[in-house]
């Protein structure tokens, strides 16, 4: 599998994640993307021994689009400090099934993880080792009942977007797990990570990447690309 490289130097690989790919090894045992790109940076580069490369946020398997690595322990300390202080924006885009309550909102929720069944709930404030959602939408089209939405998360929980979208009577088309009862079985989850801004961790410059969505059920209602 060839995965594109949307930036790289010494410090930083930026890459498009390829849908339904793991980020990193998980008890389905499939390729996973950080091994993945270990495995090509050793034979390109011809190295000997381990390749570093640091694991600074995820995607859900699913989800397609822009995610950033960085090759130097240096570098992993100051984007993974970047993404602690909210210096670094994601942009998703998603298609979802019905109409969000206003056309620009923010969504807060407490979430809490069952690990056991890799799945998210929304609970009331004060549930123990729950954790604060926020995230801000805006709509972007509408076609039919699909509404195409940017998203910018605030935090970085797990299914944040799918569970607060679904919270609010709108879960993501294709989506199995928080939208089973409006989408089929097969139907390729709609969640793309648009883009990420931050700052160079060693260059100090500014940096911004995007990835759009191939021109597919149901991307092609808007012609992102």
């Amino acid at each position: 599998m060839t995965i594109p490289i949307l930036y790289e130097d010494n410090h930083l690989l930026v890459v498009e994640k390829p849908v339904n790919m793991p980020v990193q090894e998980d008890r389905t045992g499939d390729k996973d993307l950080l091994t993945a790109l270990k495995e090509m940076i050793k034979e390109r580069d011809n190295k000997p021994g381990n390749v570093y490369l640091g694991l600074v946020h995820r995607l859900d398997r699913p989800v397609g689009g822009a995610i950033v690595f960085a090759k130097t322990s240096k570098a992993a300390s100051r984007l993974s400090d970047a993404l602690r202080r909210r210096d670094m924006d994601r942009e998703y885009i998603a298609v979802v099934r019905g109409r969000l309550p206003k056309d620009k909102g923010r969504l807060e929720h407490q979430l809490l993880k069952d690990k056991k069944e890799n799945k998210v709930s929304v609970v009331k404030p004060g549930v123990k080792d729950a954790k604060k959602a926020v995230l801000d939408y805006e709509v972007l089209g509408r076609k039919g009942d699909l509404t195409l939405v940017s998203v910018r998360l605030e935090t970085g929980r797990p299914h944040q977007i799918r569970v607060q979208l679904s919270t609010v009577g709108c879960p993501l088309y294709g989506d199995q797990k928080y939208g089973a009862s409006v989408n089929r079985p097969g139907q390729q989850i709609a969640l793309w990570s648009k883009a990420l801004a931050f700052t160079h961790p060693v260059k100090k410059e500014p940096l911004f990447f995007t990835s759009l969505p191939p021109e597919v059920e149901p991307w092609n209602h808007w012609g992102l690309s």
